[in-house]
């Protein structure tokens, strides 16, 4: 009884601290002073419980009389100890971030009601109608600023992916309940339908034309679609590895035709995930959530997903900026006499000073392919990196356990890390 209530408070008073700090982030602008101080503040009290979530590692001591022996000895768990920095460094750029935006005066916002109705409409006021709407001079932003605000819009995206890989991977480490596994269909085809089944199991299978045959225009359709894919990736997950108690004498699909289709599943699952970040968790990662009993990985992943949400409101706003934008220079090259038109906007790189890549602050160096073993190939990665701002590969976060979803199933693991 402890052990959920503690799991419930985690998770309540993560949600609770952004919701006051941050709100709904409508704006461009830094956050005060008292609400920075607050946010960090209990934060900290919240990640100080990590502190005393430990495991037990050997370590050699060296005894008085000079014999050399194996004790067992405790340390934080190594997923906390590698995320949980992480997680803080990604923290600390977003405010960081923020405060870019701080006496910048190209833009500027103004009340929905102040504006004309077809200013609404160009605006999409249907869409975000508690958004005040941005305002830019009448043929847009001076080039320099529209390069930067792009420059900021890359850097947040690299911000978004990595807390999206941390809590992907800290959802997969979470057991799967009993309760979701018993309500599962009893094959593939029942939990994806007759059409989505015979498309994902086509010969001439491409996960593009898949996406783009169905309907992708709600996120109640989105939501859908997930779950119903990740249901197929468990069932035919479990009846490669004969873990359903049921004979595959006679099945008319085969273990490597079920491994195939897992596999075209994992990857529509990687796309929708980056196509629609801002979508809401699916019915698998709800159920784990709430069945969860692991206070780090309860930790780790509400504070990633506070993180996640932070940096995808922000990057909607920035592309609000953009928007705005575009429809002021559309606007000012319609009304502009006919044979002339608005200068070409050039493509200025950002300033170097101004262009640390994630990887740069996080001091992630070479990627999981090993290539940060030659110095020399290590620095022209780099280089290449700092050039456009980007991180081209995230790393590979750090886990407690040992072996994923698609290795042994007997744990009732999620499928594995889709980022």
């Amino acid at each position: 009884m402890s052990v959920r209530l503690t799991l419930v408070t985690t998770y309540v008073l993560c949600y609770a601290v952004a919701a006051a700090c941050f709100g709904e982030q409508r704006k461009l602008e830094p956050m005060s002073p008292d609400r920075k101080g607050r946010w960090k503040k209990e934060v900290g009290w919240l990640l100080s419980v990590a502190d005393h979530i430990v495991e037990f590692v050997a370590k050699k001591q060296l005894l008085d009389n000079g014999v050399e022996m194996e004790v067992m000895c405790t340390q934080q768990r190594r997923d906390l100890q590698s995320n949980v920095p992480a997680l803080r460094k990604i923290d600390a750029m977003l405010l960081d971030y923020l405060d870019n935006f701080k006496d910048r005066n190209e833009f500027w916002y103004v009340k929905r009601d102040s504006c004309s109705e077809s200013e609404k409409e160009e605006a999409g006021s249907d869409e975000k109608w508690w958004i005040p709407m941005v305002k830019v001079p009448p043929n847009g932003l001076p080039p320099a600023s529209r390069a930067w605000i792009q420059h900021q819009k890359e850097l947040v995206n690299q911000v978004l992916k990595a807390a999206m890989a941390i809590n992907a991977n800290c959802l997969m480490e979470m057991a799967i309940p009993e309760s979701y596994l018993e309500s599962l269909p009893k094959n593939g085809r029942v939990s994806l339908g007759d059409a989505l089944y015979r498309n994902i199991t086509d010969v001439e299978f491409d996960p593009d034309e898949f996406l783009s045959s169905v309907d992708l225009t709600s996120e109640h359709k989105i939501c859908d679609l997930k779950d119903r894919i990740e249901a197929s990736v468990i069932i035919w997950n479990r009846k490669v590895h004969n873990k359903d108690n049921k004979s595959t004498w006679g099945s008319a699909v085969s273990q490597e035709k079920r491994e195939q289709f897992e596999d075209r599943a994992q990857t529509l699952l990687l796309i929708i995930k980056h196509r629609f970040p801002g979508i809401p968790q699916s019915t698998l990662d709800i159920a784990k959530i709430q069945e969860n009993r692991d206070v780090g990985f309860a930790i780790l992943e509400s504070y990633s997903r506070v993180l996640e949400s932070l940096a995808y409101n922000v990057m909607s706003r920035i592309e609000d900026v953009i928007v705005a934008d575009n429809l002021a220079r559309e606007k000012a090259k319609r009304d502009m006499p006919p044979g002339s038109e608005l200068a070409p906007i050039p493509q200025q790189a950002p300033d170097m000073a101004d262009s640390m890549t994630l990887l740069d602050f996080m001091g992630w160096n070479g990627d999981a392919d090993g290539r940060g073993d030659s110095p020399c190939a290590a620095d022209q990665d780099q280089d290449q990196d700092q050039e456009d701002g980007r991180l081209m590969k995230l790393p590979n976060i750090m886990t407690n356990l040992k072996n994923t979803y698609m290795d042994v199933l007997g744990g009732h693991r999620s499928p594995p890390g889709r980022h």
